[in-house]
């Protein structure tokens, strides 16, 4: 009985520990196909540029400090 009281909470407390992690920021970043004229290529159904797109993490940039200048 010990054991399955055990199971339970080890299992109960990584669920939790799962929801509470923050997910990172994401960006969704869209670029225009271009073809081998360099061009872009066109969709013919909705005549605008086909575009490429891609879901990107966005990374937080840290403050350095200054580097101090030689005499």
């Amino acid at each position: 009985m010990k054991y399955l009281v055990l199971a339970l909470a080890l299992a109960f407390s990584s669920a939790q520990s799962e929801e509470n992690k923050a997910k990172p920021e994401t960006v969704k970043v869209c670029i225009d196909v271009q073809g081998k004229d360099g061009k872009p290529v066109m969709d013919p159904k909705t005549g605008k540029p086909k575009q490429d797109c891609k879901v990107m993490k966005k990374h937080k940039k840290h403050e350095g400090t200054a580097i101090p200048e030689k005499k």
